[in-house]
């Protein structure tokens, strides 16, 4: 692997002397140069968190998987490592897939999918998909230690492998696909990280619940087991659900070793934006449960490819249980991007409103008086005026939040929308970067996230209400480093 890493690595550098940065971001995570999608290899180890992620390092187009990496005493603060997995061997000559990170007795561990084209490149029709093991003993430089777990009878779509001790035992999921063309998880039970048995089928797709559940993890939060995965071909509805090419979310249940998941919910998007794939959960040093996800979409325009790069992940997200519901809120280390602040006072306004001329890293916070609001649509604006980039707004005849984002330069318009909650007040918690918008709704009971591509001279941040007032009941406006 030895020489393959280091192709890999010298032509990221080339890649990345001519990279563009008009939409490379300021505070999320994305590659030096070329492709991202799926995080991988989530994990605080020996003092430091560290994030692999599937990458592309020879151009910003999707290609032979590599797996990228970066650390930080934070997650939040990034420094870029190198390369840390090329394919190239038999068993992964096509592409190192996605896959996870555990530490054995003191060894940073990878186990990640092995991937071989059969026919074609790209033909989805014959392949083969084994999981491997690769370790380090320094957290930079890793070996590869071939494969581990080979797929039942029958199966050939077989990827994603999470992995978590419990009690002693090593327990893994993995995604598939059956022979009807049906998604399913599989869950397995190890002796070692070398010796797996499948335990059973954690859980299965209806004849509608798509044709592969991609990227599983399987993990305690509250009073409750998730299963989260990313199902590919759900087909999408009539309403506001499934809107995306491809969709991210969580089963809710009960679980105990060695039994059946008994499921309570039905499948829940984690998301609601435009962006958001293959979300991975781990373990910070004082136990919080926190996601990342690839904030981008299969089949998605992706302008920042004329950079020389594409992809980034979420902020870091801390999972909790409120009154029975999964919510989602950025990691107080966010806090740390804060600089100087501008209090929004109370107020009700009917015109548009500027509260910042150019804006580029920023944080915003909005209380919105839903009962003494009566305009039509009422939010905020990123451009150079009302309807021209993105708007985040009230559409008080829907009873609906709307994310919509205007690039028609890009051939991008179309929005993603939420029912907004009974209550008076509507709190959001609003994160701007120089490509991408997350939207915390009510302290976690909604997220919505999604690329944007305004130009540098179209970063106006205005307040607007249409045909009629509206009212904040409090806000502050933090300009991020």
């Amino acid at each position: 692997m030895k020489q393959q890493l280091q192709q890999a690595q010298f032509a990221l550098e080339q890649l990345k002397a001519q990279r563009g940065n008009t939409y490379y971001p300021d505070f999320h995570l994305a590659p030096p140069a070329g492709w991202m999608n799926d995080p991988n290899g989530l994990i605080y180890f020996d003092g430091l968190y560290h994030a692999f992620y599937q990458h592309h390092p020879m151009s910003a187009d999707w290609g032979p998987m590599h797996w990228g990496h970066a650390t930080s005493h934070d997650m939040i603060h990034w420094q870029h490592q190198l390369i840390a997995l090329a394919p190239g061997d038999d068993y992964d000559r096509d592409g190192c897939f996605s896959g996870c990170a555990v530490n054995d007795n003191g060894v940073l561990s990878l186990i990640y999918t092995g991937h071989v084209w059969l026919k074609e490149e790209g033909d989805d029709s014959a392949i083969r998909e084994v999981q491997c093991l690769a370790t380090s003993t320094d957290g930079i430089h890793f070996e590869k230690q071939g494969v581990i777990l080979t797929p039942p009878e029958g199966i050939m779509h077989f990827r994603d492998p999470k992995i978590w001790q419990e009690n002693g035992t090593w327990w893994m999921v993995v995604g598939a696909r059956d022979a009807a063309n049906c998604g399913q998880t599989l869950l397995y039970k190890g002796r070692s990280l070398r010796e797996w048995q499948l335990d059973r089928i954690l859980a299965h797709a209806d004849l509608d619940g798509g044709y592969m559940w991609e990227c599983p993890d399987f993990f305690p939060c509250g009073s409750h087991h998730y299963l989260m995965f990313s199902p590919q071909g759900i087909q999408q509805s009539k309403g506001y659900q499934y809107r995306n090419r491809f969709q991210s979310g969580v089963i809710q249940g009960h679980w105990q070793a060695g039994s059946a998941f008994i499921q309570s919910q039905k499948l829940t998007e984690l998301d609601n934006g435009h962006d958001f794939y293959a979300p991975q959960s781990f373990t910070t040093a004082d136990g919080r449960r926190v996601i990342m996800a690839w904030m981008d979409m299969w089949e998605s325009v992706m302008p920042s490819k004329q950079e020389g790069w594409a992809g980034c992940l979420t902020l870091p997200r801390e999972l909790f249980e409120r009154d029975g519901h999964l919510c989602q809120r950025p990691v107080i280390e966010a806090n740390s991007l804060r600089q100087q602040s501008q209090p929004i006072k109370p107020h009700s306004f009917s015109k548009t409103e500027v509260l910042l001329d150019h804006s580029s890293s920023i944080e915003l916070e909005l209380v919105w008086d839903i009962r003494q609001s009566h305009a039509e649509r009422y939010g905020i604006a990123l451009g150079n005026k009302v309807g021209d980039g993105l708007e985040l707004y009230i559409d008080s005849q829907s009873q609906r939040l709307v994310l919509w984002r205007h690039y028609p330069e890009y051939e991008l318009d179309g929005y993603r929308s939420i029912p907004l909650p009974t209550s008076d007040k509507l709190s959001l918690r609003i994160f701007i970067d120089r490509s991408s918008v997350e939207v915390f709704v009510n302290d976690g009971d909604a997220t919505m996230s999604s690329r944007i591509y305004p130009q540098p001279n179209a970063r106006k941040l205005m307040l607007f209400a249409s045909h009629g007032s509206a009212v904040i009941s409090e806000g502050t406006l933090w300009q991020l480093k």
